[in-house]
């Protein structure tokens, strides 16, 4: 999905190109979070489909972000935050998971997925006029920036509780 997403940033028209884009972002967002209720709401939750639902997550970020900031939609030190935050969690996620422990989603980092999609679909379509010194979506973007560094606060002490801890079998 993160593929079309970027190719429709990098067209001609970009204008009405950014709303199709906004578009299939805002498809790829649902479908994420339909994914998760329907695995909570039957209890079919695995642990490799939290892994690659989180990965699939990252990846739809990162990419819509880069795509994003280089049409100069999203600034660099916000998009830098938030990848920055992802590529941690995932890896503080995998030497937990190596040690035989998992840590599971949080409510922060639920308020930072949507945080996060918010602002980036806000990005696609920016309202013409703005919210004082910024645009609604660099103001959602700001909001989605704290809860992206609170949710890695989270994850970390989550990480640094569970690394001491010893594990219960690693598997190799």
């Amino acid at each position: 999905m993160v593929v079309p997403i970027m190719a429709f940033t990098r067209a001609d028209q970009i204008g009405t190109h950014l709303l199709i884009a906004a578009g299939l972002f805002a498809v790829a967002a649902f479908t994420d979070y339909l994914d998760g209720y329907l695995a909570r709401r039957y209890s079919d939750e695995t642990v490799l489909g939290g892994f690659l639902d989180t990965t699939a997550d990252k990846i739809l970020v990162t990419g819509t972000l880069l795509a994003l900031v280089s049409v100069d939609r999203v600034s660099i030190w916000p998009a830098a935050i938030l990848i920055f935050r992802e590529f941690l969690v995932m890896a503080l996620r995998g030497v937990v998971a190596q040690r035989g422990g998992l840590i599971r989603p949080s409510t922060w980092g639920k308020i930072k997925t949507v945080a996060q999609f918010l602002a980036i679909f806000l990005a696609f379509i920016r309202l013409s006029e703005p919210w004082g010194p910024w645009y609604l979506d660099q103001w959602a973007m700001l909001f989605a920036v704290i809860a992206t560094v609170g949710s890695a606060w989270g994850y970390m002490a989550a990480f640094w509780h569970t690394v001491r801890t010893e594990p219960t079998e690693v598997k190799t």
